[in-house]
């Protein structure tokens, strides 16, 4: 066997974040130990890996990767470490170490009250240090699932109560925690919903106005709109839980509910949102429009107030140093408004385009038998607010690269 002089060691030292490990000593003092062992021993140490990282899966450690890494480039060949469960709890990792000592690669591992060299027996009983590793790694997972399992048959859902609820923690050892009312916050909760079901009252209308009453979470701050639909859709507030969500596991809770499941039911159809394609709505005035302040570019953006109408604006995009640019945005209906105005004013100066805008008014003209005449400006406003980008782009192909936002109006530069 290779004298212990002769051979290069690779101090290894791990601290798993994982619940059981935290009475394992840490990593400086796993460092502290082992050089003193080093010391002793005379054990020459070539290089040293600390790594914060779980061990029960193979391949997710850079430090263990570096470890097997520098035994294959010849950099050490032994490794020094607090004990055989530091280096592995998984089989694959394992696998790698003994593949090692099978190559001639890794002469010794050196822990605090054993050692381990290349052969059958040292080999063996390394192999039955860290499967019981592993094994305890399973088990834990299982024991963990019945506890948890367990909390939720007892009526008490694991992790954190919903606002409205407050989680009194038991005195007594042994004794489970309870579930409370919150007084505060609970009214608050149960008003949301007879909002919805009694007064047809919206999502974002709901929002408002208990934020106007005074509901804040438990840190004082307001509630943000997907906190609202949250809650809404929450039935925990009627006295069920699913755990885990979308196992189809459902629990009645041990708890007083806030609101009645018949109340939860009248709610849920009245919530009912659409999902949205985000990025797929198009903004043609951004593409020729550019920010008279700071020179970024321009966006669309849309907002729905507390009536349900939908209004488009445009404002600066404010990207990069330009961040803090203070120019105002600007409506769509004032946006074409304005550009209708500037189109007014230049056609004369432009064959192709007074040409095309007489031919398209007199087209029209011609279906509007009981109508009045489509004068410049309606067809204007009417075609870069309605009509196809195609229509558009003719209309303001003169104006490409020189329209302005600034203070809130379009202009020529």
């Amino acid at each position: 066997m290779t004298n212990a002089t002769t051979l290069k060691y690779c101090l290894y030292a791990r601290k798993s974040s994982e619940a059981d490990e935290r009475q394992a000593l840490s990593i400086d003092s796993q460092i502290a130990e082992m050089t003193r062992l080093a010391r002793q021993e005379n054990i020459a140490i070539v290089e040293e890996i600390r790594e914060s990282h779980s061990a029960k899966s193979s391949g997710e450690r850079d430090g263990f990767q570096r470890l097997t890494g520098g035994i294959r480039e010849n950099r050490f060949n032994a490794i020094l470490t607090w004990a055989p469960d530091r280096l592995s709890r998984n089989a694959g990792d394992l696998g790698t170490l003994v593949d090692l000592m099978d190559q001639g690669l890794l002469a010794k591992i050196r822990s605090h009250g054993q050692t381990f060299t290349n052969t059958p027996d040292e080999k063996f009983l390394l192999m039955i240090l860290c499967s019981q590793a592993k094994l305890e790694n399973d088990n834990r997972a299982k024991n963990v699932k019945r506890g948890l399992r367990t909390r939720c048959e007892m009526g008490i859902r694991p992790g954190c109560v919903p606002l409205g609820y407050k989680l009194i923690r038991s005195q007594n050892f042994g004794e489970p925690s309870r579930i409370e009312i919150d007084p505060e916050r609970a009214p608050f909760i149960k008003k949301m919903f007879e909002y919805i079901a009694e007064s047809n009252l919206s999502g974002r209308q709901v929002w408002e106005y208990i934020t106007d009453e005074g509901f804040r979470t438990r840190n004082g701050k307001n509630l943000t709109l997907g906190m609202v639909y949250r809650i809404l859709r929450e039935t925990f507030y009627y006295g069920e839980f699913e755990y885990p969500h979308g196992s189809g596991n459902w629990y009645h809770g041990k708890y007083e509910p806030i609101i009645t499941k018949e109340l939860y039911q009248k709610v849920q159809p009245k919530i009912v949102t659409v999902k949205k394609n985000w990025g797929r709505r198009q903004f043609y005035f951004s593409k020729i429009l550019k920010c008279g302040g700071c020179g970024s570019s321009v966006c669309g953006v849309e907002h729905i107030n507390r009536h349900g109408k939908l209004y488009t604006y445009y404002r600066c995009n404010k990207v990069g140093q330009h961040i803090r640019c203070k120019e105002k945005y600007i409506r769509e209906e004032k946006l074409v408004e304005q550009l209708a105005k500037i189109i007014t004013e230049i056609k004369d100066e432009n064959l192709r385009l007074n040409r095309r805008i007489k031919a398209d008014i007199k087209h029209l003209n011609n279906f509007r038998t009981n109508l009045p005449p489509l004068t410049t400006t309606e067809y204007l406003q009417t075609t870069l607010l309605t009509g196809t980008n195609e229509q558009k782009g003719d209309l303001l192909r003169c104006l490409e690269g020189k329209l302005v936002l600034v203070g809130g109006e379009v202009r020529v530069i």
